[in-house]
């Protein structure tokens, strides 16, 4: 990622809050869906890439 571009999300991350930006969602409704339709065993590991500030966890 180019140096102004990285500065960029660099701002926008530290200047706003999480509910400030366009892409915040309340609940991970689409996250939670899909993980429930894979029928995980209770104690499988899962990563949220690309989260950012996810409330998936919550």
């Amino acid at each position: 990622m180019s140096q102004p571009l990285t500065q960029h999300w660099q701002t926008i991350y530290s200047t706003k809050d999480p509910k400030e930006v366009s892409w915040f969602q309340a609940q991970a409704s689409t996250s939670l869906r899909l993980i429930q339709k894979a029928q995980l065993n209770p104690e499988a590991e899962i990563i949220d890439v690309g989260g950012g500030a996810s409330v998936l966890v919550d």
